[in-house]
This record gives C-alpha cells, sequence and structure tokens, in this order.
C-alpha cells in the first residue's frame, strides 16, 4: 500500500466518522428520543472498533472481585443515566487507542502479573460490542495460566443473538456478569433511552446464556429505592423467577453510586436524587 493510498483511507474514514459522530447518541436530556440499542451498537462499533481490533483508555488492577486486572475500553449501546464510566461512553470518538485481542491480552497480563492477580476483564464500556475482537481476547485467556475472565454486560446483544452466548459458553474460564437496569419497559426507557420493545432482550440473553450452559450470575439497579419502586422491582424479580428460581436467589443488587459522571448524567437528564451525608 502506497503512502498516498494510506492518506486517502484516513481522509475517508475521517469522513465516515464526522457522518457517524454528529447523529450519534449522547447522554439523555429531556425529550429524547428512545433509540434501538441494537441499532446503536452497530453504530458505536463503527466508532470503536476496525476489525479485530477495538480501542482502549487504559489497562489497571482494581480491588473488585478481590483483585482483578482491567481493561478500560470506550463504547456502550444503552444510555443509563445512572452510569459511572467516563466520558468515552458518549464520545467515544474522542478517547481511546486500538488494540488487537493479542495486544490487550498482553496489557492485561502485564498488569495482573505485576499486581498478583488471576482474574482479567473489560471494563468502562459492552464488552460484548466488537464480536470478534471479545472473542480473539477470550481464546487468549483460555489458553492462558489465569482462571478467570468476568464479562459485565447489559445482555443486549447476548439477547439478540443466541449464539452469541453459544460462542461465550464455550469458554469455561469466562463467567458473565448481566446486568438489568430495570422491572418495566417503561422505566427501562426512562433510565436507558432505548425503545421499549428492547427491554425484553436482556432477559432474553438470560435464557440463551442459561440454554448455553454458561457461567453466570444476574445483577441488577434494584437496591435503591429513590430510582426504583418496590413494585418495579418485584415485577424484576417474579420475571427472573419465571424464568428460573436460582437467578433471584443469586441476584446481586446494586444502588447508584454517586460519581462525578453520575451526578452529571443524572443533571443533563433532569433527574434529581438525595443523597445522604457524606455523598
Amino acid at each position: 500500500m502506497t503512502m498516498s493510498h494510506e492518506r486517502r483511507e484516513t481522509r475517508d474514514e475521517r469522513r465516515i466518522m464526522t457522518g457517524v459522530c454528529q447523529t450519534y447518541q449522547r447522554y439523555l436530556e429531556p425529550g429524547f428520543s428512545p433509540f434501538d440499542p441494537v441499532e446503536l451498537a452497530g453504530r458505536t462499533e463503527e466508532i470503536v472498533c476496525r476489525g479485530e481490533r477495538r480501542k482502549y483508555t487504559k489497562f489497571y488492577c482494581t480491588g473488585v472481585y478481590g483483585g482483578i486486572a482491567t481493561g478500560y475500553t470506550c463504547g456502550c449501546c444503552l444510555r443509563c443515566i445512572f452510569c459511572w464510566v467516563n466520558w468515552s461512553r458518549d464520545f467515544p470518538e474522542k478517547y481511546g487507542v486500538l488494540r488487537s485481542p493479542a495486544e490487550a491480552f498482553s496489557r492485561l497480563s502485564r498488569v495482573a502479573r505485576k499486581a498478583g492477580v488471576k482474574q482479567l476483564r473489560i471494563s468502562g464500556a459492552e464488552p460484548t460490542l466488537g464480536k470478534s475482537h471479545l472473542l480473539g481476547l477470550l481464546e487468549k485467556v483460555e489458553s492462558s495460566p489465569f482462571r478467570l475472565f468476568i464479562l459485565e454486560t447489559n445482555g443486549i446483544l447476548i439477547g439478540a443473538e443466541a449464539d452469541y452466548a453459544r460462542q461465550i459458553a464455550r469458554f469455561k474460564k469466562v463467567h458473565t456478569r448481566i446486568c438489568l437496569k430495570a422491572g418495566t419497559a417503561e422505566a427501562f426507557t426512562k433510565k436507558t433511552g432505548a425503545l421499549p420493545e428492547s427491554f425484553e432482550l436482556p432477559f432474553q440473553g438470560i435464557v440463551n446464556l442459561l440454554e448455553a450452559g454458561a457461567s453466570f450470575h444476574v445483577a441488577a439497579m434494584t437496591a435503591d429505592a429513590r430510582i426504583v419502586t418496590q413494585q418495579e422491582r418485584q415485577m424484576l424479580l417474579d420475571r427472573l423467577a419465571s424464568i428460573d428460581s436460582a437467578l433471584v436467589s443469586n441476584l446481586e443488587e446494586e444502588v447508584v453510586d454517586p460519581y462525578h459522571t453520575t451526578l452529571e448524567r443524572l443533571r443533563y437528564a433532569g433527574v434529581k436524587l438525595t443523597w445522604g451525608q457524606g455523598q
């Protein structure tokens, strides 16, 4: 490939990127138009993925899960108003460096060895975006000395494609944490920006993982009475129980934490929460 051809490709990519980003869904504001999260996933992949490469902003170790090496990536297909991650979620074109599965695994390995941990994960984004990148990375993990990869997902793409769940399930070192955002379709739209009918996708993702024999558990933003009513919480529990009662027994319930980006997203969305002393 000649230098002039490379420059022409770069100009073409920038032109395409400009067009994509001009209408790209950012954080939610009052009066927003609900979007199709699967379509947004595709648009986000156009920004954060190139073939098997995906954008990362940093690699580090954190104390959650008893210590885990983390690759911080860009881009998501939901716009949760209580999301804590940095602005790379809303402006993915401005952040990150493209890494191949091999490069990402190498950097995760380096961080893990330095910290003396045996667990890995992707955070700061929706990890199921860029399927070829994720599956390539999981292949590396599967044949490595590391004991566990935790896949934290909103379940949208796994729900939209049963085969994706089956491909994830074949990796024995992967444990999926699928996080539910709401207990009703109406609340799902208010909290995530996604179309009401897409409320079903994460639950279908749970079914797909269960049928594929995957190792997983469910988390839900249901322990915070400021954003979920008792009725909504019960509806979510009933829905999980209708799939498998063990899902309720093992449910991880979450609250909203006052990270700076969370507070800003709530403010942009016009949602006011009261906080306890010291928060």
